[in-house]
């Protein structure tokens, strides 16, 4: 339990790459401005489906962030990992020889690794064997690759680098990894986040499921007509607070403790009991009274199943009376999958210090059967103490974390 002999963690550097905005300035910009990333796919051929609307990140050039490795020998999903790996060091003010340094780790949460690259090499075999493929975009593959290439970049050897593949809870699950690690002692800086590239294997799975929407994401809306998948990576740098206080870093927002569970219950249906179950093992990690959170970042896809199941879920917990305020930032960016916990944590962060809670665009009119104050279509000022962001996954993986602001006293 947080307090007992850990050390207090914080956010200390963002790094962000998503279709409203790269860097945490611009992804700022885009949350405030309720911008949407929703645009016709053009990461591979989507002939023969009726409608193809996805998040795309556009103008992306890695380059700008990538220094010691060769590109080439890089997949998308390892390019944005390494990129908001940069961006938020660099965020951080931490030099490259004090990073190395001191015992480190890095945890990346992804749902589908280089499956993109995948797509490429299946279909090379189909249409012309097995000898054909390329090589380099083999070795590409490994979803390892997606925290150990940020170790390479910043030529790390005191560090653990880890891949969690939870699906679409695993970038809050590899923020809670690090956060056990800082505050457990273990190590002095965690990059902690999630990293995934548009697809056509997932987006042709949701699509055969009849999830994908024909224009826009619209979640908790009753004429809701599904997801829109995305791509991206968040990247938080986490450490001490003595550490952060000691090197005098701006502080973003401290992790005040996180749950996790996995019910198994359905391959893709959620679980109202253990969404419920996982947000009160994170506010009792925290040291939270329900009460106490100002708003909720929710998965909410925007699907009806993933959405009525989680308003009930948090009504469950916070009563039917006046629920927190909830927000899904997918009807901005879409569904980024690996990424779109770690990027959702990153809003929270930017909301505590700029004190704001960013909209859920595309809304006419809240389902009913969802029943919350989903802040529609426009940002609003708030003061914010306590935050919470939601991640859930197929299978029923569900990771939330909790937020809090800087130079509150939690104890």
């Amino acid at each position: 339990m947080r307090g007992e002999s850990g050390r207090r963690v914080v956010v200390t550097g963002l790094g962000a790459v998503s279709g409203i905005g790269i860097g945490a300035a611009e992804f700022l910009a885009g949350l405030r401005a309720g911008k949407s990333a929703a645009r016709p796919v053009t990461a591979f051929d989507t002939e023969g489906f009726e409608h193809a609307m996805a998040c795309e990140v556009p103008d992306f050039e890695p380059g700008r962030w990538i220094r010691h490795l060769d590109i080439g020998n890089l997949g998308r999903a390892s390019q944005f990992s390494v990129a908001a790996a940069r961006m938020a060091v660099a965020d951080a003010g931490i030099a490259e020889d004090a990073l190395r340094a001191v015992p480190s780790l890095i945890s990346i949460g992804t749902t589908d690794g280089e499956s993109g690259d995948l797509d490429q090499l299946v279909e090379t075999e189909v249409d012309l064997g097995p000898e054909r493929m390329d090589p380099t975009v083999a070795r590409r593959v490994p979803a390892g690759r997606l925290s150990a290439v940020i170790a390479e970049e910043f030529r790390l050897s005191r560090t653990e680098a880890v891949t969690l593949p939870t699906a679409c809870a695993a970038g809050n699950y590899a923020i809670g990894y690090g956060y056990d690690a800082i505050r457990g002692g273990d190590v002095e800086v965690a990059l902690c986040g999630g990293a995934d590239a548009l697809c056509r294997k997932t987006f042709t799975g949701f699509y055969r499921l009849g999830t994908i929407a024909p224009e826009r994401c619209q979640p908790f809306d009753k004429d809701r007509k599904g997801i829109l998948t995305g791509e991206g990576a968040g990247v938080l740098v986490l450490e001490s607070l003595e550490s952060a206080l000691a090197r005098g870093a701006r502080i973003y927002a401290e992790v005040l403790g996180y749950g996790l569970n996995c019910d198994a219950d359905h391959p893709v249906a959620p679980n109202q009991d253990s969404v419920a179950r996982c947000m009160r093992l994170a506010l009792d990690d925290a040291r939270i009274k329900p009460e106490e959170v100002d708003f909720i970042s929710a998965h909410g896809t925007g699907t009806r199943a993933n959405d009525i199941t989680e308003a009930r879920a948090i009504r469950q917990v916070f009563g039917d009376a006046a629920p927190p305020r909830t927000v899904s930032i997918k009807s901005m960016i879409g569904h980024s999958m690996g990424a779109a916990g770690a990027l959702a944590s990153i809003a929270c962060a930017l909301a505590l210090t700029e004190g704001f809670i960013p909209p859920t665009i595309n809304h006419v009119e809240t389902d009913p059967e969802c029943g919350l104050d989903v802040v529609p279509n426009e940002a609003v000022d708030a003061e914010l103490r306590v935050v919470q962001n939601n991640g859930l996954a197929f299978g029923g993986n569900n990771a939330v974390v909790i937020f809090g602001k800087r130079g509150t006293d939690w104890n």
